[in-house]
């Protein structure tokens, strides 16, 4: 029986290579598999439950590779042993091929079986073989497909761990936790009411520096608010330096007291 087929894999071709030399990933895709150990790098056993047609047999084999060229292919050739059922062996060929969106594999089968089997009529061994390599290369794709999907997740937690510490993160978690606290606080905490003392003092200093003035200028003119300039029929009671001193204390008191009325209310 001979039979050559390819399978297009969306890996590259080391990926696809790795996957061939894995024991676990071939346990899983081989059809049937119950068994799969390598007993070195080139060397395997195997135990399958393979039914073909009314037929169904636990074989037992070896597989030895061969002609190995990594990443570009090997030679596998092996024998089983079924029993009653019959023998199965063979060679089969693999080579990779790196295209643009992933790798070909191509392989040529050369295979011979005995016993019961051979009795079944080409025509279903060859649909039965087909079959098997139809499932073993869909399995294959997808485990490698999903191999690598967890690789990824894993590289970028390492990648968010490597970034992040535990400590920093521990020190992020409290800062944020301080800082939405503190921003609570303020939101909830009433605006506090200025002072009392804090709000007169300005405008008490002023009246009192007003007040002091008035009273200045009524014990120098004996009477309240007189004229300062003097009288055009004689001296006035005070000079003239001394009249301008007052007004200026005076223009001075009432614009100190309402400039800081107009910066309370801005």
């Amino acid at each position: 029986m001979d039979m050559t087929g390819q399978q297009h894999i969306p890996a590259s071709k080391e990926d696809v290579w790795s996957a061939l030399n894995d024991v676990d990933v071939l346990k899983v895709c081989i059809p049937g598999c119950q068994e799969l150990t390598k007993s070195s790098e080139t060397e395997m056993s195997a135990v399958a439950v393979i039914k073909v047609g009314p037929v169904k047999a636990r074989f037992q084999g070896a597989v030895t590779l061969s002609d190995l060229d990594p990443p570009n292919g090997y030679r596998i050739t092996g024998e089983g042993q079924g029993g009653v059922a019959g023998f199965a062996k063979g060679v089969a060929v693999v080579r990779l091929e790196l295209v643009e969106d992933g790798t070909v594999l191509h392989y040529t089968v050369d295979a011979q079986i005995g016993g019961k089997l051979s009795q079944l009529g080409g025509r279903l061994i060859d649909a039965t073989a087909k079959q098997m390599s139809g499932q073993f290369f869909k399995r294959f794709a997808q485990e490698i497909l999903a191999r690598q999907g967890a690789g990824q997740s894993l590289e970028t937690a390492a990648d968010a761990v490597a970034r992040t510490s535990p400590g920093t993160q521990a020190t992020a978690v409290a800062s944020a936790g301080e800082n939405a606290a503190g921003a609570s606080r303020m939101r909830a905490a009433p605006t506090p009411a200025p002072a009392a003392g804090n709000s007169l003092s300005l405008p008490v200093l002023a009246a009192v520096v007003f007040a002091a003035v008035v009273v200045a200028m009524w014990a120098i003119h004996g009477g309240l608010l007189p004229s300062i300039a003097p009288p055009a029929d004689g001296p006035g009671r005070i000079s003239p330096d001394m009249a301008s001193v007052v007004q200026l204390v005076m223009a001075a008191a009432i614009g100190y007291l309402f400039g800081s009325r107009a910066r309370r209310a801005s």
